[in-house]
């Protein structure tokens, strides 16, 4: 408040106000919520680590220890310590009876190395499918070619990319090989060039199909042709138009178009990385049957959503626990906090803080799964003709229909959603994928967007090939099932789908 002289005077204020404020055990459990199964066993491990308390409920060795191993009451007399000692060496007498003198002597001639540096790495000793450079390196190391030559083949192979095409060119690699000239490169390409696999080492894609056709003997004047000047063409299927350019029947420049669609235009493709990673589902989606509810080994049944109905198919919800942690709290723990062994009152802080953090790790898995069984169960009302019939009676759905059907809020849902899949009767899928906008007019059928790109895939695969479905023939057909959406979402869809215009896939009648 202002004083009389014009200047500033303190003043206290009492506000009341709202604050939002995360804990770090919410923190935790937001964060274990939308992790997937790997990153989820990941985290559990790490906070196995750093907390002493929680271990892993399915080894039983700790519990037996725990159980054999003296009260804190009873290490005040003094034969605890022998008797551990004792078991120690107990155990060490009996793993070296394990091996006889014969293994013994075998394990010690086998291959030793001085230092654990001479070891070879894990990575070392892991196979591994062979990249395209060294199946070139390979081939050059058995060319007759001098040191100089060889040094320029490893310069032009270290330029060449995944695809198997030289991406530098010849004037910039002599510029940075110092004394060798481009032309002296010139000559050392022609040699990869000749190497497996044909067209590798080529400059641009016409340059890759010429190399390839007069490697497999399948050099023709009309073919070249076609190659140097007319690939653009053959992409459009203009057939008509190249038979009249090159001064050939028609017959014959669909006979040589044929010879090239054969030819590979990324040479490079087989060397291409491609591991498979395996999904493992979070939750299965069953018919409800004794068989099926009598299976032991598929996962712990959690809620099972069924329909009333007897003409309807009823499902329900199981939850993969097989591979998820199973962490519990120490019992050796447990019962130190109980007594009043513990050395100090910081031991006892410790402790107790510790395993205030392990129930909350606890409960937050608990609560992940549950949040995980209510989002399924939710999915499974709203798509349960999806399970029936598969792609073509997927519903419409969005987040904020779940979340209210489930009470809880939509940011939830979304996390609940994230890295998690769903194997159902119809094959494996990621929970987004049953998240589509709605599709059609108001005076149309509703479908989902997902829905319709589906039926527009099964018309262009039933279409006739001498007269494909333009865009607007395909929205004159939706209409025709119901769906009314416009000519540039069709196109849309159509590109997604990764098909070409009806132009490119017209096949002339011949």
């Amino acid at each position: 408040m202002a004083g009389q002289d014009g200047g500033m005077s303190a003043r206290m204020d009492l506000q009341l106000r709202q604050k939002l404020v995360m804990t770090p055990q919410l923190q935790q459990a937001i964060k274990l919520l939308q992790l997937s199964r790997m990153e989820m066993n990941q985290e559990v491990q790490q906070l196995m680590l750093e907390n002493p308390l929680v271990e892993d409920a399915t080894t039983d060795t700790l519990d037996e220890n725990a159980s054999e191993s003296p009260s804190p009451a009873s290490e005040e007399d003094g034969g605890a310590e022998g008797e551990s000692a004792e078991s120690s060496e107990g155990m060490d007498l009996k793993w070296e009876s394990y091996y006889d003198d014969e293994e013994r002597e075998r394990m010690e001639s086998d291959v030793t190395w001085e230092t654990p540096e001479e070891r070879p790495s894990y990575e070392q000793t892991l196979a591994r499918p062979t990249t395209l450079s060294e199946h070139l390196l390979w081939q050059l190391g058995l060319s007759p070619l001098s040191e100089e030559e060889a040094e320029m083949g490893r310069d032009l192979i270290g330029n060449i990319n995944d695809d198997g095409y030289l991406e530098t060119s010849l004037a910039e690699i002599a510029a940075a090989g110092g004394s060798k000239s481009e032309s002296e490169f010139e000559s050392a390409l022609k040699v990869i060039q000749g190497f497996d696999p044909a067209g590798v080492g080529a400059r641009n894609l016409t340059e890759c199909l010429l190399i390839q056709i007069h490697m497999l003997n399948a050099s023709d004047p009309l073919v070249e042709t076609l190659i140097k000047n007319h690939l653009e063409d053959i992409e459009k299927r203009r057939y008509a138009y190249i038979a009249k350019a090159c001064g050939a029947p028609i017959e014959e420049v669909m006979h040589a178009s044929k010879i090239i669609e054969r030819l590979e235009p990324k040479p490079g493709r087989p060397f291409f990385s491609n591991e498979n990673f395996t999904i493992v589902p979070d939750v299965f989606i069953v018919k409800v049957d004794d068989h099926a509810l009598g299976e032991e080994g598929t996962g712990h049944l959690l809620n099972g959503t069924g329909f009333d109905d007897e003409e309807e198919e009823r499902y329900a919800v199981i939850l993969n626990d097989d591979g998820l942690p199973k962490v519990r709290i120490s019992r050796y723990y447990q019962s130190l906090l109980k007594s009043n062994a513990l050395a100090s009152d910081a031991s006892r802080a410790y402790l107790e803080e510790k395993f205030r953090s392990a129930v909350w790790l606890i409960r937050s898995i608990e609560q992940r799964n549950r949040t995980t069984v209510k989002v399924a169960e939710s999915i499974l009302k709203f798509q349960h003709a999806f399970m029936k019939d598969g792609v073509s009676s997927l519903n419409p759905l969005v987040l904020r229909q779940v979340a209210e059907d489930i009470e809880m809020h939509e940011s939830t849902v979304s996390r609940a959603t994230t890295n998690k899949y769903m194997h159902t009767p119809q094959g494996l899928y990621e929970f987004k994928f049953f998240f589509n906008a709605s599709v059609g007019g108001e005076h149309a059928e509703s479908r989902s967007s997902t829905a319709v790109r589906d039926l527009i895939g099964r018309m262009v695969a039933e279409e006739a090939l001498t007269c494909p479905l333009t865009d607007q023939k395909i929205v004159d057909q939706l209409k025709r099932e119901g769906v009314d959406i416009a000519r540039r979402t069709v196109s849309k869809y159509r590109f997604e789908l990764k098909i070409a215009a009806a132009s490119r896939r017209k096949r002339p009648n011949v």
